[in-house]
């Protein structure tokens, strides 16, 4: 799954003191992999902080908790300046009115809103020359909520033809995937994509806005959960596999999650 924030279920929600502030942090508890023997390396208390301010521990489900509170604390100032940073991108980030000069994105560039009022017209979206041309028959006092809904129609449809070229062009480098998984197109909030355990795809629209190298990242990522269905070291190295700088790409996905999230 690659998440914009975590879902997991049954996490504990805990905090510590740094300086003046409050830092809340919630722990997902995983069970050690089964096929590793205890002379093996086992899993180890991962830390990361979400694009939406959130900070998720991962750890073994026989940590103690002591152990994960001193492995958070050695990491405070890590934590404290990530917050930092992803708290002043949302400075920039703010709610959509649909109205002409507004920001969209797609396939990584951006593109200005231009609502246009064509009388018997049909109500259409089109890319013409650096702006996103929303036509409405006429203007009233449901023209934001019309240009809302189109807009979003109109991601929607793109993102499911964009997405199916991008997954029959990656599809030859996975060779450990039998035939072609379906997949849907999707609304999610906190999840850029996930894989279900029969292997099939849902992919978030928004990812349309996001470049292809990005979508590729996120198509290849669940792609990789059919061979490898948890973050174990052989998923990181699968993934590795086929998109060797996936971290600086993954990079670039996460510093403007917000801006292409936000509807």
């Amino acid at each position: 799954m690659t998440a914009v924030a975590s879902t997991e279920r049954n996490k504990e929600e805990y905090s510590f003191i740094y300086g003046d502030e409050a830092i809340s942090y919630e722990v997902v508890r995983k069970p050690q992999p089964q096929s590793a023997p205890n002379t093996q390396k086992k899993r180890k208390i991962a830390i990361k902080v979400q694009p939406n301010c959130e900070v998720v521990i991962s750890s073994p489900d026989d940590a103690e908790r002591e152990d994960i509170h001193a492995a958070v604390m050695k990491r405070a100032k890590w934590i404290v300046d990530a917050l930092n940073e992803f708290k002043s991108h949302h400075e920039y980030v703010q709610q959509k009115h649909y109205v002409s000069g507004e920001m969209q994105f797609y396939l990584g560039r951006r593109y200005v809103l231009k609502v246009i009022e064509q009388p018997d017209a049909i109500a259409s979206v089109k890319m013409s020359r650096g702006k996103l041309l929303v036509n409405l028959a006429r203007f009233d006092d449901n023209k934001t909520a019309m240009t809302k809904a189109l807009v979003k129609k109109w991601y929607e449809v793109r993102a499911s033809h964009v997405f199916h070229q991008r997954l029959s062009e990656l599809l030859p480098q996975t060779t450990w995937v039998k035939g072609i998984p379906s997949f849907r197109v999707m609304p999610m909030q906190k999840q850029w994509g996930s894989c279900s355990a029969k292997g099939n795809l849902m992919l978030n629209p928004h990812l349309i806005k996001a470049p292809k190298e990005c979508i590729n990242y996120v198509i290849l990522h669940e792609l990789c959960h059919i061979a490898e269905h948890n973050h174990s070291e052989r998923f990181w190295r699968l993934l590795s596999s086929v998109m060797p700088h996936w971290k600086e790409v993954k990079s670039r996905l996460d510093e403007m999650a917000e801006l292409y999230l936000n509807e």
